[in-house]
């Protein structure tokens, strides 16, 4: 990680991810950038801890057992909708193709990562999102 990724700001992020490797990923290169995260391994955990507590960002990965990201999107944004909070959302996808992309925004996603993340991808697309 270079002294160039680390942000200027700390954020709470929450990381939902089922995959116990992405979350330890994830946690080394938020912690690398100054940022604190929950992690949560479903979309329906994810939902229970924005209903919970405020982050500035949620990294959501888009293929999980139970509630997959997608569904989770979208229910945050329903919520919101109603007169919650907007939270920032990054998808962390294995499919990298334009359509997946299109797909995401199209349900409300700020942002996407794909899989294996990497370091400079996600302090790109943190300070792109959520301006850290």
């Amino acid at each position: 990680m270079t002294t160039q990724n680390r942000s200027l700001r700390s954020l709470r992020v929450l990381v939902a991810d089922d995959n116990p490797l992405n979350l330890r990923l994830a946690t080394r290169l938020l912690r690398e950038m100054g940022h604190s995260g929950v992690l949560v391994q479903d979309g329906a955990q994810a939902l229970q801890a924005l209903a919970a507590q405020r982050f500035d960002v949620v990294l959501l990965d888009v293929t999980m057992p139970g509630m997959d990201g997608l569904e989770a999107l979208r229910e945050l944004r329903a919520r919101e909708r109603s007169g919650g909070p907007r939270t920032a959302v990054i998808m962390v996808t294995a499919h990298d193709l334009p359509e997946d992309r299109r797909r995401l925004q199209q349900a409300g996603a700020d942002g996407f990562v794909a899989k294996p993340i990497d370091a400079e991808r996600l302090a790109a697309e943190l300070k792109r999102v959520v301006g850290a």
